[in-house]
């Protein structure tokens, strides 16, 4: 089965390491136009310069921080008026560790600014023009989290969570107009936000840091971690159009971890 993506522009949140980084390459590979977003410029002209251009495309860069949700907006409302996006790609690091309880109401506030503000945000700049091509796509990297709660995780539960209804809400808003909305639920994938999990159990089980990781191991059937292209290759596959009647769901990319269906 070929996938292609020629003739499509994609923005990729959170492109400048790890899954969203090889997001882009695939995008880029299978003939898309790939727009970069991330908050350091120099992180996304190195990535720029590995994308494939062979198709005859050319890739962008935009910054922003998802802190920042008026500046997000006004960014990528400023590219989409002259530049149609037909995929979105909404990915950016999940909130700090640690147990709900301890939370600050100020944390939960963060967090849902990063992903469901700036969600909405990103949505209403690209969905006008994703509507008059007929065709659209929006994938959220979320977590597996959606399924089961993750221990030490408290306030990426909760935001993660919310993240999943509000795609589900809006998968059947945009479902009649050729616009489906997924989300992929990564498992433990070997980059910096895993790296830093790993630390801290280390930390408070008094383990060193590669028996933290090799006890994370037993808990996924495939014994070992995902590599960030094969989360991709998931979002690459939702991307094109072999996917347009799959709409609404949470695909859990996780090596078997997740306990439930």
């Amino acid at each position: 089965m070929e996938i292609t993506l020629k003739g499509k522009t994609a923005l990729v949140c959170g492109s400048s390491a790890g899954i969203g980084k090889e997001t882009a390459q695939q995008f880029a590979s299978a003939g898309a136009r790939v727009v970069l977003l991330a908050r350091n410029q120099d992180k996304l002209n190195a990535v720029l310069e590995t994308l494939d251009t062979s198709h005859g495309q050319s890739h962008h860069t935009l910054v922003a921080d998802f802190s920042q949700p008026e500046q997000l907006g006004d960014v990528v409302n400023a590219f989409a008026k002259a530049n149609p996006i037909h995929i979105l790609i909404n990915n950016t690091g999940g909130p700090p560790a640690g147990w709900l309880l301890d939370a600050s109401v100020d944390a939960l506030q963060a967090g849902f600014t990063q992903h469901i503000k700036c969600n909405q945000i990103l949505a209403q700049a690209c969905v006008p023009h994703m509507k008059e091509a007929g065709y659209g796509r929006i994938i959220n990297v979320i977590s597996t989290s959606v399924k089961a709660p993750i221990d030490f995780l408290g306030v990426s539960n909760v935001i993660r969570g919310a993240v999943a209804n509000w795609a589900k809400t809006l998968s059947n808003e945009l479902g009649p107009y050729g616009i489906t909305v997924n989300n992929v639920l990564p498992g433990f994938t070997a980059t910096e936000r895993l790296d830093a999990i790993i630390k801290g159990k280390a930390q408070r089980a008094n383990h060193s840091e590669e028996e933290a990781s090799n006890i994370m191991k037993t808990y996924v059937p495939a014994r070992r971690f995902a590599q960030p292209e094969e989360v991709a290759n998931a979002i690459t596959f939702l991307a094109s159009d072999k996917a347009s009647y799959i709409n609404g769901i949470n695909l859990p990319v996780d090596g078997g971890r997740t306990k439930s269906l």
